[in-house]
């Protein structure tokens, strides 16, 4: 467990019910987690669904701050876990889905082990993820590229 609370960053994201009160539930449930604090969060943009199936819903998506002691490992299975207890049934990537949590950025930290990768690998590629995050965190820093968040978003627009 880290010595201090750690500052990590959460992509929530929903396309199947009710969008947003998908999105309100996972915010609460991460915040009701043992050693979970969210601190902020964005406000909901809506996007069209990237990589799934043509023809799936919009996504309402947003970002989250929070603080944690929790090591990233456990964040992750604790977050997996929220999305379980709101029906999430992993059976086909990108399907559409009551709401999807990612872990974009915990701490300074860069890990590459099997089923934990931070920063989230496409997370400097993706719209949707970088200008929610900017509204909440616009000076953090992308620990592989040393790129703050609003710069990278600025650069993802303009080669869009």
């Amino acid at each position: 467990m880290p010595a201090a609370p750690v500052t990590a960053y959460v992509a929530i994201g929903s396309n199947l019910g009710d969008r947003e009160a998908n999105i309100r539930s996972a915010v609460l449930l991460l915040d009701k987690l043992e050693d979970v604090a969210v601190k902020r969060v964005s406000t909901l943009f809506e996007n069209p669904a990237v990589g799934g199936p043509s023809g799936a819903p919009d996504f309402l998506n947003g970002a989250a701050e929070i603080e944690t002691t929790l090591p990233a490992r456990e964040l992750l299975h604790r977050m997996l876990g929220v999305e379980r207890s709101m029906g999430r049934q992993r059976r086909e990537r990108w399907a559409p889905r009551e709401i999807d949590l990612d872990l974009l950025l915990y701490g300074d930290a860069v890990i590459h082990e099997p089923g934990l990768i931070i920063p989230h690998p496409l997370m400097h590629e993706r719209l949707f993820v970088l200008k929610p995050l900017a509204e909440i965190a616009p000076r953090a820093i992308h620990p592989v590229t040393n790129i703050s968040i609003t710069d990278l978003l600025e650069n993802r627009v303009r080669a869009v």
